[in-house]
């Protein structure tokens, strides 16, 4: 692969970075959702709609420590977005769900994903498509093996 096209895939991975970040931060800006931050959102969007999940769980999917995602999640149920759930057959078990507004905003802002990979891909043929799927995978196999050394 020459340089210019590895230069060009570099500017484009960052300007793209950078561009959802800030789409993202303003949407929330002006929207019913402004008390919240992108890290906050993102805490959002690792406990899912399912609402199943321990805090060990989304700390791990966020990579943070358990004590991080302590103060967001309390942050979270303060402002109504979260709910802690004590299971019925052991109420040492706490569980962690969305809220209405919680699952709201959550579906809100995987539509805004949605629309971005549809938008993507337009015009791509399968073969095109899988060569982009391909590309990604490696991409997120090698920020994998950089977090797991850290």
């Amino acid at each position: 692969m020459d340089k210019g096209t590895v230069t060009r895939i570099n500017d484009y991975l960052v300007q793209i970075f950078n561009e959802v970040l800030l789409i993202e931060e303003n949407s929330l800006r002006q929207s019913e959702f402004s008390d919240l931050t992108i890290k906050e959102m993102h805490t959002i969007e690792a406990i899912g709609l399912e609402g199943d999940l321990s805090s060990s769980q989304v700390a791990e999917k966020l990579s943070v420590t358990k004590g991080t995602l302590s103060v967001s999640i309390q942050n979270l149920v303060t402002k109504g977005y979260v709910e802690r759930v004590r299971l019925e057959e052991d109420r040492r078990v706490v569980r962690l769900k969305l809220s209405k507004k919680g699952k709201l905003l959550f579906r809100l802002h995987r539509k805004f994903h949605l629309d971005m990979v549809r938008d993507t891909i337009t015009g791509l043929d399968q073969e095109e498509a899988e060569m982009l799927i391909k590309g990604l995978g490696n991409l997120h196999n090698f920020l994998n093996d950089i977090k797991e050394k850290l």
